[in-house]
């Protein structure tokens, strides 16, 4: 694909009336830094976010905690939850992997830049082992069913 690339860019750029040696490849020296660098930095910045990714179940409630640079703390009362789902995809399933969306009273749209854009839920956490994440959800809908302290 890329020698296609290249081929047709200076077959176009001789029709133009460019000798030869006025076009240079010589950037694609630097591909063979760059390609690598760009590479390394995905994997640490995919291993810091792994890092800085918590959650715990509090007596308050469901807390999680994300970010690298700029930190996002939720916590999401028992009592405020309503569904929690487990989602597989085929890449997910593949690998053993699952994603627990925790469902929240009041929590029916992600709220973006431009308002609301789309169903989703406010508790996420992507990749969790299968056993895992039907504990997890399991424990959640125990503890989202216990009777709280409510009025007088």
């Amino acid at each position: 694909m890329a020698m296609a690339f290249i081929w047709i860019s200076s077959f176009v750029l001789n029709r133009q009336g460019m000798a030869d040696s006025e076009f240079s490849f010589g950037f694609l020296r630097w591909l063979w830094v760059i390609i690598p660098a760009f590479l390394a930095l995905c994997f640490l910045w995919a291993k810091l976010t792994y890092r800085f990714y918590k959650y715990e179940l509090t007596d308050a409630g469901f807390r999680r905690e994300q970010g690298v640079i700029y930190k996002k703390y939720v916590t999401i009362p028992y009592d405020r939850i309503q569904n929690v789902d487990i989602y597989r995809g085929i890449l997910a399933r593949l690998l053993g992997l699952s994603d627990l969306h925790i469902q929240t009273a009041g929590m029916s749209a992600v709220m973006g830049r431009y308002g609301a854009s789309g169903v989703g839920s406010e508790g996420r956490l992507p990749a969790l082992s299968q056993e895992i994440a039907e504990q997890l959800r399991d424990e959640l809908i125990h503890r989202a069913r216990q009777p709280r302290n409510q009025g007088l």
